[in-house]
């Protein structure tokens, strides 16, 4: 099976500063990536641009997302209340046997939901990624939403991700929308169709590549 690739464009030696707007111009050599679908979902879903980069050190990420009702479960700081809100999702995998694989879920404001995983939906929730290998900033605005990242290379190796150049990664938004009974039901979208028959992230077909260039 052929995966679907995106192309992580370097920067070389320079860095990008992150302010959680996406507006260094370091992006500005990025490839823009906009192709999310949510195939258990007729309606469509507003437009996602994802961008990536790295230099030396880190692997570098941003997410604009046009939403007008952004939702965040404000109850408190848990996995809970991060698990209720619209966010954007990265999974890693060293291979498709999932075993293990990791997972970053992060909101507007932005928390994060790391966790390490193994097949069956198997999730551990008390493993982190650590902390000073993972720096995440995000802005709210009227219309949209911006989550920048950088994680760090030794971190991705140090977990068998990078294999010749290339990261085995899904990319996903989760869409929280207001139910006339006053919950939030998602709407899952992924830049992978999965073919699954019901919405499902943690699947080996929901998994495209990110190839440093």
């Amino acid at each position: 099976m052929i995966l679907k690739t995106y192309r992580v464009n370097s920067i070389k030696g320079n860095t990008l500063r992150l302010t959680g707007k996406g507006l260094d111009k370091a992006w500005e050599q990025a490839e823009v990536l906009t192709d999310f679908i949510s195939p258990w979902d007729k309606k469509g879903v507003d437009k996602i641009e994802f961008r990536a980069l790295y230099n030396t050190e880190h692997l570098f990420f941003c997410f604009k997302v046009f939403d007008a009702e952004i939702y965040v479960d404000s109850t408190d700081d848990t996995h809970l209340s991060i698990n209720n809100s619209d966010r954007v999702e990265l999974f890693f995998r060293a291979d498709e046997n999932l075993n293990p694989y990791y997972c970053l879920e992060i909101d507007p404001t932005p928390r994060i939901m790391d966790f390490i995983a193994k097949p069956n939906k198997d999730f551990d929730f008390y493993w982190n990624w650590p902390s000073e290998d993972i720096n995440v900033k995000s802005n709210k605005e009227e219309n949209f939403f911006t989550v920048e990242g950088a994680i760090s290379l030794a971190s991705l190796k140090r977990f068998n991700l990078v294999k010749d150049g290339k990261i085995e990664t899904g990319i996903y938004r989760a869409k929280y929308h207001k139910q006339a009974d006053g919950n939030y039901e998602p709407t899952w979208i992924t830049w992978v169709n999965p073919q699954t028959e019901e919405p499902n992230f943690h699947t080996p077909s929901s998994f495209g590549i990110l190839q440093f260039m």
